[in-house]
């Protein structure tokens, strides 16, 4: 059995690892990749750590103006309670503004790297595991790295930047087979389409108002 700092007790250090999950691109990905996106958070963080100790995990994503459109405002913060309740994660959320129809993400990727530096200077992890392909956060994971950290990225293929590639030590390839035995609605939702089709399922916080982007 595990310490806090790690050490088994076997005398075995196995490294600790902390898990930085960017809502809004892992929402995407399953929906390009599986065309569902009811997943549970907790299996998920499971398989991620693979037996080893872990710091804690973080979610970013937008909260959305319940002015705005009250109904996606309610939905998010039914998802977000699951989320809250999910052990030794915490939930971080930007905000975001309209330019136009496009609403336009602001400190969410901010926060994501802060943390994960800050932490790492902290020495509160041995490995981060990014879960993200977004190629915004190359460099911050390049100075995770410096510090003598291992940085892991989990993301699909299809949805993975060169950049972030090229800069992670490990990566964890996404596949809808990968998320077979971890959705929180073993069957197939149904879902709703912009069309009016129906759906189910949490949305990430996704934007419903015209495209979305990040500043």
């Amino acid at each position: 059995m595990a310490s806090e700092n790690g050490r088994y007790s076997d005398g075995i250090v196995k490294s600790r690892v902390a898990i930085f999950i960017d809502g809004s691109n892992l929402y995407h990905s399953l929906e390009d990749n599986c065309k569902r996106y009811d997943l549970d958070f907790d299996a998920f963080i499971l398989k991620l750590r693979k037996g080893r100790p872990m710091f804690r995990s973080y979610y970013y994503n937008v909260l959305r103006d319940s002015g705005r459109n009250p109904q996606a405002y309610q939905d998010q913060q039914k998802f977000l309670s699951t989320l809250y309740n999910t052990p030794y994660m915490d939930v971080r959320l930007g905000t975001s503004k309209l330019r136009g129809d496009t609403s336009v993400e602001k400190g969410v990727d901010i926060m994501l790297a802060t943390d994960m530096l800050r932490l790492g200077w902290d020495d509160s992890y041995d490995v981060a595991i990014l879960v993200s392909g977004d190629g915004d956060f190359a460099y911050a994971v390049q100075t995770v790295k410096n510090m003598g950290k291992h940085v892991e990225v989990a993301a699909f293929s299809a949805n993975l930047s060169r950049e972030l590639s090229q800069v992670a030590d490990n990566r964890e390839d996404l596949t809808p087979k990968y998320f077979e035995d971890i959705w929180s609605n073993k069957k197939s939702p149904t879902r709703t389409s912009s069309t009016g089709e129906r759906r189910s399922g949490w949305r990430f916080g996704r934007f419903h108002h015209g495209a979305s982007k990040r500043d």
